[in-house]
């Protein structure tokens, strides 16, 4: 697979030039190996981190999750559009008349990346068809061959999401929102990650905010990079792992060096915004 130096999505659109002191653009980017990168804003980053947590929480692999954003990003740039060709719709342009679900169902980003990943599986030797044929198979696109133009995006941002690249996704956030004195933060948060990761990680809540513990670096990594990716619909001020920290005050200086607590380097332990008394 050929990747070029620069490898820039193209659906971002949301990058500014910025004079001295200005407020920092918000936005996520990837860095892999050789100085490739991907750029996305917030609405994209959450969208790749959940169809990322759905294929953890269905056992598949990084080449799964590489086919489904490779789709995703054709069929509506990583949006959870209201429109599409016919009665398309959602991340996956899935049609209600051909039994994806309902309109409210598909427009659900778990739901619909769930039943995408049930229709791939079905795909005889998916694991090994070029990403076009496999994500076709599945989709039966009138441009069936549109698919490979995102084969490269797809791989870099699922290395990334899958946690096989430690800090390499940071997001820069300017505020993580006021928070809803009626459903505190940490429960926010553990429902969200186990409607999306499923029941395997189990949290730990603190005074503070929230501790998952993993034995998989893989693992810890995914769950911190959805975390920074969701920071500010969930209300996170801070994400812990692997000697590494992120912090929504100082997020566009990316992660930075960090003892972890206790020297424990298997949790990732994540703080919240909490109500103003």
């Amino acid at each position: 697979m050929v990747i070029g130096l620069a490898l820039v999505l193209a659906v971002v659109g949301y990058l500014v030039t910025r004079g001295p002191g200005s407020t920092p653009a918000e936005g996520c980017s990837v860095t892999g190996a050789h100085g490739m990168s991907v750029t996305l804003d917030l609405d994209q980053a959450s969208h790749a981190a959940t169809i990322a947590a759905v294929a953890h929480a269905h056992g598949l692999p990084q080449r799964a999750v590489t086919i489904a954003l490779a789709t995703a990003i054709q069929e509506s740039k990583l949006r959870n559009i209201d429109y599409g060709d016919r009665d398309s719709l959602g991340l996956f342009q899935q049609r209600p008349s051909q039994g994806w679900g309902s309109p409210a169902q598909i427009r659900d980003p778990v739901y619909a990346s769930g039943k995408f990943f049930t229709a791939l599986i079905r795909v005889p030797d998916y694991l090994s068809l070029p990403v076009t044929v496999a994500a076709q198979k599945v989709q039966r696109s009138g441009y069936p061959e549109a698919y490979a133009q995102h084969e490269d995006t797809g791989a870099l941002l699922a290395t990334a999401l899958t946690g096989h690249e430690g800090a390499a996704l940071s997001c820069t956030v300017n505020g993580v929102g006021a928070v809803n004195p009626g459903r505190p933060s940490d429960t926010a948060v553990t429902d969200a990650v186990r409607r999306e990761f499923g029941p395997g990680l189990v949290p730990a809540h603190s005074a503070a905010g929230v501790t998952y513990r993993t034995t998989d670096r893989a693992t810890g990594w995914m769950l911190a990079l959805w975390m920074v990716c969701h920071a500010t619909e969930l209300h996170i001020t801070s994400v812990t792992f692997d000697n590494h920290q992120w912090s929504s005050t100082a997020s566009s200086h990316g992660w930075i060096h960090h003892d972890s607590p206790h020297g424990q380097t298997s949790e990732v332990d994540i703080t919240l915004a909490r109500p103003e008394k």
